[in-house]
């Protein structure tokens, strides 16, 4: 039976672990990549989509920078600066940059 796409969104290191878990037997592909996960892996996978949604909003960036963020979760501003030096219209000033790292520490 085809696979049909019902819907596309970018998620998290995080939430694809508990994906992947969730399925019962898996394939090549699906073990090396849940494999992946688990090594990589910061943070909860309810936490990592609340943290992504807090990102977006009170800071309106992308859901794909958020999740960027959220599956490497930096400990510096200079660290999270790299996410937002180019191809954006607005600049993430150091205020900025740092309240979203206290944010982030929060999830830690």
């Amino acid at each position: 039976m085809p696979i049909r796409v019902v819907d596309k969104k970018e998620i998290t290191i995080a939430e694809t672990k508990k994906m992947l878990e969730g399925i019962g037997e898996l394939s090549q592909f699906q073990t090396r990549t849940l494999d992946y996960a688990n090594k990589f892996s910061k943070i909860d996978p309810q936490k990592a989509e609340e943290l992504v949604n807090k990102l977006t909003v009170k800071f309106e960036i992308s859901r794909k920078e958020a999740v960027q963020v959220v599956n490497c979760m930096p400990q510096s501003i200079e660290e999270l600066r790299v996410f937002f030096s180019t191809s954006r219209g607005k600049i993430m000033v150091t205020s900025q940059l740092e309240e979203m790292l206290k944010l982030l520490d929060e999830y830690r």
